[in-house]
């Protein structure tokens, strides 16, 4: 009994027909010819209401339900969550429909509506798109199921208490591994690089395609197949690549509800993948106070995994980043020359003049990208019509600092660094360009 009043909900249109029983019943004291129907009707409400209670309690019937989570969430992506409904009544049941999603995404109004025939299986999805990585915490699912009267509900509920981790983007990493390799990545804005050499370690004779080198056409072969056959040659390999991921205060900017470290975090995942796709060796490691989160760049079958658990637990402890430490560290432990892709943020030129002398020797001995970010608020606020002179004003200070960002890329060149300049949005298709830019140059 205890366990039917709890899970026992009256709905509105039991107050409804409550409501209007109470107003004939205050109408009969005026006409009194109406009280016996009044009396009538009062009855058949009682019963209406005993019979929706004998057909949602007394009867073998529920309605059994199962939510369908990945075992992991992709951070920065909409990730597919799905709930199954059974309806195991015989009659048609009304079902209003409440998932507990995690506190983090801050949704308290989700609700479904729907209707279940008698044995029928329902399953119901939406998306959640999750900005902060660790561990989240799905509530209960409550499904209140109606009767056709309608005057009551049943509280049935389902998966308590599921935890579900979310992880860097490895949607991204599938997507991007998926076009790097099917020779679409031109249709998301990367572009196609001229090979300026190759090295002369002969791989194989193929068919001539369109955009082959015409330089390397087998003459002999040629002759022998009548049709153009090209000589193919490797790209250099084993190559180390570097992911340092600045985590700083300077990295905790959001932008779109993602932090510039968690921008950085997704496309080290990404480009990692590929450059062990691409028969290189992918390593990565912060730095803020001290260098720590360290991936011994390698391409064994294990090294992704250990690459994407590295950066779940990698979190920023918002001090002051040293170079010097940076730099004392890489001349300590790589010994070979790499690739390092930087991902730092600069916004004044005061900052960079800081740490150019660190920069400077870094990239004597290292292929040295600098990857940094544009505010694209600020461009946004200076495209704005002005109303006002403050308005004026504050636009001219915001056009100071976006000019500011492009002084900052032609010092770092001027210097010799590679330099990436990228909206947050465009990082892992900037940052897979340039990689594939530096490999097609033979630059490493």
């Amino acid at each position: 009994m205890k366990r039917i009043f709890k899970n026992t909900y009256l709905n509105k249109r039991f107050f409804w027909c409550l409501a209007c029983l109470i107003l004939g019943f205050l109408v009969a004291f005026v006409y009194p010819q109406i009280l016996f129907v009044m009396q009538m009707l009062f009855v058949i409400f009682i019963l209406l209401w005993v019979t929706d209670l004998f057909l949602l309690f007394a009867t073998k019937g529920k309605i059994e339900g199962e939510r369908l989570v990945p075992d992991k969430l992709s951070n920065g992506d909409e990730n597919p969550i799905a709930i199954k409904l059974t309806n195991s009544y015989l009659f048609k049941t009304y079902v209003k429909l409440i998932d507990e999603i995690p506190f983090q995404f801050q949704k308290r109004d989700f609700l479904l509506w729907s209707v279940l025939n008698p044995g029928q299986e329902k399953q119901y999805q939406y998306q959640l798109r999750p900005t902060q990585r660790g561990s989240y915490s799905f509530g209960s699912i409550n499904v209140f199921a109606y009767s056709p009267i309608g005057f009551l509900s049943r509280r049935f509920q389902f998966n308590t208490n599921q935890e579900v981790p979310v992880y860097p983007s490895f949607l991204q990493l599938r997507k991007y591994d998926l076009l790097a390799f099917s020779n679409r990545l031109s249709e998301y804005g990367l572009k196609k690089i001229r090979r300026i050499g190759h090295t002369m370690e002969f791989e194989q004779i193929k068919d001539y395609v369109r955009g082959d080198d015409i330089r390397n056409i087998n003459w002999k072969a040629t002759a022998k197949r009548n049709q153009l056959m090209v000589n193919q040659y490797q790209d250099e390999k084993s190559q180390p690549i570097y992911s340092v991921i600045d985590k700083g205060r300077v990295m905790q900017m959001p932008f779109n509800g993602l932090s510039l470290l968690d921008y950085a975090i997704n496309a080290t995942l990404v480009i990692s993948n590929i450059a062990i796709k691409k028969q290189d060796k992918a390593g990565m490691f912060s730095f803020s106070k001290k260098v720590e989160n360290r991936v011994v760049a390698d391409r064994r079958s294990a090294q992704m995994n250990l690459i994407l658990e590295t950066l779940y637990n990698l979190d920023t402890d918002f001090a002051e980043s040293d170079y010097s430490r940076l730099y004392i560290d890489i001349k300590r432990n790589l010994n070979q020359r790499s690739l390092l892709l930087l991902y730092s943020n600069f916004e004044t030129l005061d900052a960079l003049h800081r740490q150019l002398p660190y920069l400077q020797a870094i990239a004597k001995n290292h292929l040295l990208v600098v990857i940094f970010f544009q505010n694209t608020e600020l461009q946004e606020f200076v495209t704005n019509k002005a109303k006002n002179v403050h308005q004026i004003f504050e636009q001219t200070i915001a056009e100071k600092f976006i000019f500011e960002k492009r002084l900052i890329v032609n010092e770092l060149r001027k210097n010799g660094i590679q330099t990436i300049l990228t909206k947050p949005e465009d990082l892992t298709i900037n940052t897979i360009n340039k990689y594939l830019e530096i490999k097609a140059r033979g630059l490493i």
